[in-house]
């Protein structure tokens, strides 16, 4: 009789998560381009939950770049690119043995089609890379994280283009070859199904420069997904044991009733996530996507050529997960009655729909699977002597680390958990640093005023004695 896993894996991947964009700063130095993401303004004038700079004109894109008034606090980040010595020190203090972190395409190609490589961004990651090795801390890369240079979202209309295609196999096959000995695990595109409001942000479509923006948004995650299969055939030519894997956010939504009606709604739109993983994972376009572009009068240009690139498939999923929702009888998306807010900007608390998660991605594929983002924003109050209580964030990672567990304990193949932003980072569709995922507090406010200087909240001790005892604290 087979015995189920109780515990975490001996080799289990205990990560943290971060972005390029915000906390690298130095957004013009060393060669590097403008990225999509340098020209995210801070709304502070706006509620926090209507700060997102997900869509863009290029009309507007080009007034931003003339614009010295608005702020722009992904340009600054928390100076991770001059002080990543010690962040790392510190992370590495945390016991992780992973940290998944982005390159920013604008530091390698700032334009994205230049002829050569910028040779100081590379040398960048190098010493990045290198650093994180004297902590044995593996890299987990995101090669496409919202820094799309500029120039190819304005002048060739992002991934709409298939132009962006090459430029994007161009960028990975440099990105291989230089870390080939340094880099084992990588993830294509970040969140790639966060589409319907990311035109811009993820794809770099300016609404203003496409005749039908739904037809071209389907067309650019057609053409990324392709450039994706396409460039792991390159990765796994120039080293066999680079292991790739797609990344989604977890949206499936659960049925607001039990009548069949509202299953199949719930089906249908959830289909629309899965999409990507369906892709990427079985290599072939599903069923299901040739009937939506048919009935929504679509017409995505697919060559013969790209159903075969598409055949190069994931060596593992991963999702980012935050809370669920619901979907009616009509399809329309709602929010999920049955969790309970949990943060100022509303969102849910719902620990066991990251085991629900964990379920369907291992049924549906059989492939490993990691939770490469999971974290929630909080205000943090520092007391006079300078700690952080922060017994919510505590709660929050011993919940769904509990239902990780539980998912191990229902067979599936979990390899790794990534809590996302172990450090103050700036958010990412607010661009605010209040809203606070980190186990390292960063002295720096909305207004990116601060010294700068990190601590260790009290979350930093739990976390470093569940990730020392494997779990078992849990």
């Amino acid at each position: 009789m087979k015995k189920t896993k109780r515990e975490f894996p001996e080799h289990f991947l205990w990560g943290g998560a971060v972005a390029a964009n915000q906390l690298e700063g130095a957004w013009n130095e060393d060669g590097k381009g403008l990225c999509i993401a340098d020209i995210n303004e801070y709304k502070g004038n706006l509620p926090p939950e209507k700060r997102s700079n997900a869509e863009m004109t290029a009309a507007y894109a080009r007034e931003l770049l003339n614009d010295h008034e608005k702020m722009f606090p992904k340009r600054y980040g928390i100076d991770f690119y001059h002080n990543y010595p010690e962040d790392i020190r510190l992370l590495a203090g945390l016991g992780i043995n992973s940290l998944r972190t982005s390159i920013n395409w604008a530091r390698i190609y700032p334009n994205g089609d230049d002829a050569e490589p910028n040779e100081a961004g590379l040398a960048f990651y190098d010493r990045l890379f290198d650093e994180m090795a004297k902590y044995h801390i593996e890299p987990m890369i995101t090669i496409s994280h919202y820094e799309m240079p500029l120039n190819v979202a304005l002048k060739y209309n992002g991934w709409y283009s298939r132009e962006t295609i090459d430029m994007f196999v161009k960028y990975c096959e440099t990105i291989f070859r230089r870390y080939r000995d340094k880099v084992r695990y990588w993830i294509t595109v970040n969140q790639i199904n966060l589409y319907e409001h990311e035109s811009f942000n993820h794809l770099g479509i300016p609404a203003d420069q496409v005749e039908n923006l739904t037809e071209a948004k389907y067309q650019g995650l057609h053409n990324e997904l392709v450039a994706c299969a396409r460039a792991m055939k390159i990765g796994r030519e120039i080293n066999p044991d680079f292991r790739f894997g797609c990344m989604l956010y977890h949206d499936n939504a659960h049925p607001e009733t039990g009548s069949s009606e509202n299953m199949m709604a719930a089906i249908r739109q959830n289909h629309m996530q899965y999409y990507f993983t369906d892709m990427s994972a079985r290599g072939e376009i599903p069923s299901y996507m040739w009937r939506f572009y048919e009935e929504n009068d679509l017409h995505i240009d697919i060559t013969e050529q790209d159903e075969e690139d598409l055949k190069n498939t994931v060596d593992f999923v991963s999702f980012s997960y935050y809370y669920t929702s619901n979907v009616n009888e009509a399809g329309e998306k709602i929010k999920n009655k049955f969790i309970k807010s949990a943060n100022a900007w509303g969102w849910g608390l719902d620990p066991v729909g990251l085991r629900v998660a964990l379920n369907q991605y291992w049924d549906r594929y059989q492939l490993p699977v990691m939770v490469t983002e999971n974290g929630m924003g909080f205000y943090d109050k520092v007391e006079e002597d300078g700690s952080v209580h922060d017994e919510y964030r505590v709660e929050f990672y011993r919940e769904h680390l509990k239902q990780v567990k539980e998912a191990i304990y229902d067979g599936v193949d979990v390899a790794g958990y990534y809590a996302w932003g172990p450090i103050d980072i700036v958010s990412c569709s607010s661009c605010e640093m209040e809203k606070r995922y980190g186990f390292i507090y960063v002295d720096l406010d909305n207004a990116m005023q601060g010294s700068g200087k990190r601590s260790l909240k009290d979350s930093y001790a739990w976390m470093k004695e569940t990730i020392e005892s494997n779990g078992r604290n849990l």
